[in-house]
């Protein structure tokens, strides 16, 4: 595997974990493609959010930062479909929440963005 894409991804990665626990949305569009949808079950309806809509709700959450919350994450898995084309499983810490993602990722322009997220909420 070429050492630069999985350093380019990593580097991508840091930035939503950065996301997910100041949620800074000045450097959103850093982290997400303007096209990238969100999937997920909330209270057992399967919700779908544009970027745009998941900014919103970043910009209006208390970010764990804010609340002095224990930072926990993992990258659990990374898989290369080509040099432009990525899938990351991760689990993160929300306040007292943890949630397992699946980030498709995909180099645009030069730069690695989720352009597609499916999460869970860990019971």
């Amino acid at each position: 595997m070429n050492m630069t894409l999985v350093n380019e991804l990593g580097g991508a990665l840091d930035r939503y974990f950065d996301l997910m626990y100041d949620c800074d949305v000045s450097r959103f569009d850093q982290v997400f493609a303007a096209t990238a949808q969100l999937h997920g079950l909330r209270e057992g309806e399967m919700i779908c959010w544009p970027a745009a809509h998941y900014r919103e709700v970043l910009a209006g959450r208390k970010s764990p930062k804010s609340q002095g919350a224990t930072r926990e994450q993992q990258i659990l898995m990374v898989d290369f479909t080509s040099s432009t084309q990525a899938l990351a499983k991760v689990r993160v810490r929300i306040g007292d929440m943890f949630f397992v993602d699946y980030l498709s990722y995909h180099k645009i322009n030069g730069q690695w963005l989720v352009t597609s997220k499916a999460y869970h909420r860990e019971a």
